[in-house]
C-alpha cells in the first residue's frame, strides 16, 4: 500500500506541475475573482441529489441478495465515497462492500459483484449520453477511440455477466480447471467466493429492478451533466450543455487514474483539457478545476465523516477482510 500511496502522489505531483505549467497566477486570480457564488447553490444541490440517488440505486442493486434499510444504504455510501476519495490508488472502491458486510448478512464478495454491476450500468449509460451528444458536438479522435474501446470492454463485461449469472454452475465448471490446481484448503474457499461474486449479479435476473436502475442510472449522469453546466455559469464560461457533457467524460477518465488521494492532479488536469477542447485558456481553466474539485471533496467528506463514527470502519478491519475473513 506504502509503494501504492508513493506512486501515487508522484503521479499527482506531475499532473499538478502540467497543470500550472506556463500560467501568469495574476490571471488566475482574476479568475477566482469573477466567480458569480450564487451559481454553486444549484452544483451542491446537484451534489446532494447524485449522493441520494446512488444510494437509491445500490439498494435496488442489493435487493436480490437482500432488502437493506435505506437509510444503512446511504450510511454505507456516503463513508464509502468518503473512502474513495481519501484512500490511495482507488483503494477506497473496496470500503463499500466490507461496511454493507458488516452491516447486514451480505457477504462482502457478493457486494464486490453488485459494485461492477454498478460501475458498468454507470459506463454504459455514461457512453449512451456521449453517443447522444456526438450528434450535435464532434469529439476529439483521441477520445472517440477511447470511447470505442471503453465501449467494447463494457460489451465484454455485460455478456461475461449475463453468462455468469444465468450459467452460473457451466461457470463454476469452467473455473474448476484452476481451482483443481490449487491447494484443497484454499480451494474451497476460492470456490465460494466465486459463488458469491456471481450472487452480486442477481439484479441482471429480474427485469423489473433492472429497469429501475438503468433509470437512475440515466437519471444519475443528467444531474451530473446539469452540474457542471451550473458550474460553467459561476465562472461564466460560454459553454453549452454537450460542453457539460463531454468534459464530464473526460473528467471520469481523469480520476480514473489511480493517484493521491482526493484526486488531487489527475482532476485538475482533466479539466483543462477538457475546457482546452473549446478555447478555454489554461488560466481561466486552473480556477474553475480548483473549485470545482474543492466542492465536491468537501461535500464528500461533509457527507461521509457524521456517519463515520456508525460504520466503525478501521483499515486494519478491512485487510483482515480481505486476506480471509470474510464471514461464512
Amino acid at each position: 500500500m506504502k509503494k501504492k500511496l508513493i506512486l501515487g502522489i508522484l503521479l499527482s505531483a506531475v499532473l499538478v506541475w502540467l497543470s500550472v505549467r506556463g500560467i501568469r497566477f495574476g490571471d488566475v486570480a482574476e479568475g477566482f475573482r469573477s466567480i458569480r457564488y450564487g451559481f454553486l447553490v444549484p452544483a451542491l444541490a446537484g451534489l446532494l441529489a447524485m449522493q441520494v440517488l446512488r444510494s437509491w440505486r445500490w439498494g435496488l442493486i442489493l435487493k436480490p441478495l437482500e432488502a437493506v434499510r435505506p437509510w444503512t444504504v446511504f450510511g454505507v455510501s456516503n463513508v464509502g465515497f468518503l473512502g474513495i476519495t481519501a484512500l490511495p490508488a482507488r483503494l477506497g472502491e473496496l470500503v463499500r462492500p466490507y461496511l454493507i458486510a458488516r452491516h447486514s448478512n451480505i457477504r462482502m464478495t457478493a457486494a464486490l459483484g453488485t459494485i461492477l454491476v454498478e460501475r458498468v450500468m454507470d459506463g454504459a449509460t455514461v457512453l449512451l449520453l456521449a453517443m447522444i451528444a456526438l450528434q450535435w458536438t464532434p469529439f476529439p479522435p483521441w477520445l472517440v477511440r477511447s470511447g470505442i474501446l471503453f465501449g467494447a470492454a463494457m460489451l465484454v463485461l455485460i455478456f461475461l455477466m449475463i453468462f455468469l449469472s444465468f450459467r452460473r454452475e457451466n461457470a463454476l465448471q469452467a473455473a474448476e480447471f484452476v481451482i483443481r490446481r490449487i491447494p484443497g484448503r484454499f480451494a474451497a474457499p476460492i470456490r465460494g467466493m466465486i459463488l458469491h461474486f456471481i450472487d452480486g449479479f442477481g439484479i441482471i435476473r429480474d427485469a423489473r429492478l433492472l429497469v429501475q436502475v438503468g433509470a437512475l442510472s440515466l437519471v444519475i449522469w443528467v444531474v451530473d451533466v446539469a452540474i457542471i453546466y451550473a458550474m460553467f455559469a459561476a465562472f461564466s464560461l460560454p459553454l453549452s450543455v454537450t460542453a457539460a457533457l463531454i468534459l464530464m467524460v473526460i473528467l471520469l477518465i481523469g480520476i480514473a487514474i489511480p493517484t493521491a488521494p482526493g484526486f488531487i492532479g489527475n482532476w485538475h488536469y482533466a479539466c483543462i483539457l477538457g475546457l482546452g477542447l473549446f478555447g478555454i485558456a489554461k488560466a481561466e481553466a486552473l480556477p474553475f478545476a480548483v473549485v470545482y474539485h474543492f466542492i465536491s471533496v468537501l461535500f464528500i467528506v461533509a457527507m461521509g465523516l457524521p456517519f463515520l463514527p456508525f460504520m466503525k470502519f478501521s483499515l486494519t478491519d478491512l485487510r483482515r477482510e480481505m486476506n480471509g475473513g470474510e464471514k461464512s
